[in-house]
C-alpha cells in the first residue's frame, strides 16, 4: 500500500511540473511582434544568444566577397530571397501570390519519378530539387513560376457559399532547359515560432504515436527521412511532410535550399552539371554559415514562445472545443504532447506542448494531392499542421491564408479541403447548423 501511495504522490508531482513548466512557454497574445517573443526566464547568456539569432535570422545577406562584413557575404549564385524574413514576416507564415504575381514568400520544390541514394525525391537532373529564381550578376536565375488560381463553388446544407480554389504552376523564362515532366510542389513560408518545442518530442514518443494510431484504426504514420547530421534516416518532423528531422538540419536546409548558402551540414552548392557559372562563382567561405552562426541561429528559433490561447473560458469556444473533439479533428490534431527527458535544450525538457498536432503523416486526399512523394510520404500525404497561433494570422498578414500553398482564405475553406482520413470529419463539419459551425471556429480563431 505505501508503494501504491509513493508512486501516486510521484504521478501527481510529475503532473505538476508539467503543468508548471508548461506555463513557460507562453508569450504575449496581442501586438504586431507576437511571434517574436523570447521564452520567460532566459539567463543573460541566454539572451544574448537569442538576439544573435534573431539578427541573423532578419539580415539580408550579400554576394561574396562582401568589403563590409564578410560574416553575412555567400548569397547564392541561385537563390529564392536574400533573407529568412522574406518568407517568414515577422516570424509568421509567408503568403501565396494572386494569378500570375511574383512569388513573395513562397518556393516550388521540384523533383522527377523515382528516389534518390537515401530514398528522397530524385532531384531534376538541371534544377535540382527547388526552383531558384534569382541568380546574382553573372549567373542566370533559374526561371519564373506563377500560380493560376482556379475557383469553384461550394454550398453548405443551409446554403452558405464558399468559393475554393486551386492553384496550377506555369513556367515562364526557364533558363536550363524544358520544365516538362517536372514533379512540383508550391509551399508557402511557414510560422517558425515554437519549432523547439516540436523539436523537443522525441523520436520514440512519435513512434509510439503511430503505433497507437494504428491500434485504434487510425493510419497515421512517421516519416522516415535521411539526417544530414546523423547520416542515417531518422523519424521527420519539420517540414509540410516531415521530410527533415531537426531544428538545426531544418535552418541548414532552409539556408542552402532558399539562400543558397553552405554550411556545415550542406557543404556542397546547389549547381547542378549544367549550371557552369554557378559552379564556379566566388565562395563566401567555407562553410559559408558558421557552426557559432547556426548555433544562434538554433537557439533564436527553439526558444521563441508560443503565444498565449485567447479567450478559452468564453462559452462560444468552449462548445467549438467540445465540438473539435466530438467530429475527430483532435485524432490528427492532438491537443498535447510531451517533449522529452534528452531534448536539446534543458528548459524545453518534460513540457506538456498544445500544439494540436501529432507530427505524423495523413492521407489528406486526392484534392489536396501534389503529385510529389517525399521519402516515404506520399502525394497525398501531409504532416499534421500545428494549430497553435492559428487565431493570429490575419493580426499580422492582415489577411488569411491557409495549408501549404496558401490555397485556403479562410478556415472554413481549409476545413473543407480535408479528404482521406479527415473526409467523415469534414463532412460532420458541413452538416452542422451554421451557429455551430461559428462556435467551432470560434475556438480554432482561441488558438
Amino acid at each position: 500500500m505505501r508503494s501504491l501511495v509513493l508512486a501516486l504522490v510521484l504521478l501527481c508531482s510529475s503532473a505538476w511540473v508539467l503543468a508548471q513548466s508548461a506555463q513557460s512557454i507562453w508569450g504575449p497574445a496581442t501586438g504586431r511582434q507576437v511571434f517574436s517573443n523570447p521564452l520567460l526566464g532566459l539567463t543573460p547568456d541566454e539572451l544574448e544568444s537569442f538576439n544573435r539569432g534573431r539578427s541573423l535570422f532578419r539580415q539580408v545577406w550579400v554576394i561574396a566577397p562582401s568589403v563590409m562584413d564578410a560574416d553575412v557575404d555567400g548569397l547564392g549564385p541561385l537563390y529564392n530571397r536574400p533573407a529568412c524574413t522574406s518568407c517568414h514576416p515577422v516570424n509568421s507564415r509567408g503568403l501565396a501570390p494572386e494569378s500570375e504575381q511574383r512569388m513573395r514568400a513562397m518556393l516550388v520544390r521540384l523533383s522527377i519519378p523515382g528516389e534518390n541514394a537515401h530514398g528522397g525525391p530524385l532531384p531534376h537532373p538541371a534544377y535540382g530539387d527547388q526552383l531558384n529564381e534569382e541568380g546574382i550578376p553573372g549567373v542566370a536565375g533559374e526561371g519564373r513560376a506563377t500560380l493560376v488560381w482556379h475557383e469553384e463553388a461550394f454550398q453548405f446544407p443551409d446554403g452558405e457559399q464558399v468559393a475554393l480554389r486551386r492553384p496550377e504552376i506555369k513556367w515562364q523564362d526557364m533558363a536550363y532547359g524544358s520544365a516538362e515532366g517536372i514533379l512540383t510542389s508550391a509551399r508557402v513560408g511557414p510560422a517558425v515560432f515554437g519549432l523547439g518545442l516540436l523539436d523537443a518530442v522525441s523520436d520514440q514518443y512519435l513512434q509510439d504515436l503511430a503505433a497507437q494510431s494504428a491500434s485504434q484504426g487510425g493510419a497515421g504514420r512517421v516519416n522516415q527521412v535521411w539526417s544530414s547530421k546523423a547520416q542515417a534516416p531518422k523519424v521527420g518532423r519539420f517540414g509540410f511532410k516531415a521530410n527533415t528531422s531537426t531544428l538545426r538540419e531544418q535552418i541548414a536546409a532552409a539556408f542552402i535550399g532558399d539562400m543558397g548558402i553552405t554550411s556545415s551540414l550542406h557543404s556542397e552548392r546547389p549547381c547542378t552539371s549544367v549550371q557552369t557559372a554557378c559552379q564556379q562563382a566566388v565562395s563566401g567561405g567555407e562553410p559559408e554559415l558558421s557552426d557559432q552562426q547556426l548555433d544562434d541561429l538554433s537557439f533564436y528559433l527553439a526558444h521563441l514562445a508560443v503565444p498565449e490561447r485567447r479567450h478559452p473560458e468564453h462559452p462560444q469556444v468552449q462548445q467549438g472545443e467540445q465540438l473539435f473533439n466530438a467530429l475527430g479533428c483532435a485524432s490528427c490534431h492532438r491537443p498535447q504532447l510531451h517533449t522529452g527527458a534528452q531534448a536539446p535544450y534543458p528548459r524545453l525538457r518534460n513540457l506538456a506542448v498544445p500544439a494540436y498536432t501529432d507530427l505524423l503523416l495523413h492521407d489528406m486526399g486526392e484534392g489536396l494531392s501534389d503529385g510529389r512523394p517525399d521519402y516515404q510520404a506520399s502525394a497525398q500525404q501531409w504532416r499534421t499542421a500545428p494549430l497553435w497561433g492559428l487565431g493570429l494570422a490575419a493580426q499580422i498578414n492582415a489577411t488569411e491564408q491557409y495549408l501549404h500553398d496558401g490555397r485556403a482564405r479562410s478556415l472554413t475553406e481549409a476545413i473543407l479541403w480535408h479528404g482521406g482520413e479527415a473526409q467523415s470529419a469534414r463532412e460532420a463539419f458541413v452538416q452542422l447548423p451554421p451557429e455551430h459551425r461559428e462556435a467551432l471556429l470560434a475556438f480554432l480563431r482561441s488558438l
